[in-house]
């Protein structure tokens, strides 16, 4: 985040660049949604392999996981980011997301 702080006496101010805290803030909430959405995507394929899901519930799932993955598509273009903009370093953990995206 672009920001730089100014002292004053007994004050400490924050003068944040706000387009870049918009960027930031949208790229913080899509990493979550992306996060999200590739673990019901797992869990999803995980109970289909394991019978738990008529071919009904597959289906809707199949659609839903679709329409999201591109509504992110979407909003990743909206707001100029890349898949691997979304893909936080933790550093010594390594990525958030897995590289397959």
């Amino acid at each position: 985040m672009e920001s730089t702080l100014k002292t004053q006496p007994n004050r400490l101010r924050l003068d944040a660049n706000k387009s870049a805290v918009e960027r930031d803030l949208s790229r913080l909430v899509l990493t979550l949604v992306e996060l999200l959405r590739q673990l019901v995507e797992r869990q999803s394929l995980r109970r289909m392999e394991q019978g738990e899901l008529s071919d009904e519930q597959i289906e809707t799932l199949g659609l839903t996981l679709m329409r999201l993955d591109e509504a992110m598509k979407d909003l990743c273009e909206r707001f100029e980011l890349s898949p691997s903009d979304l893909n936080i370093d933790l550093g010594p953990l390594g990525p958030l997301l897995p590289r397959d995206r």
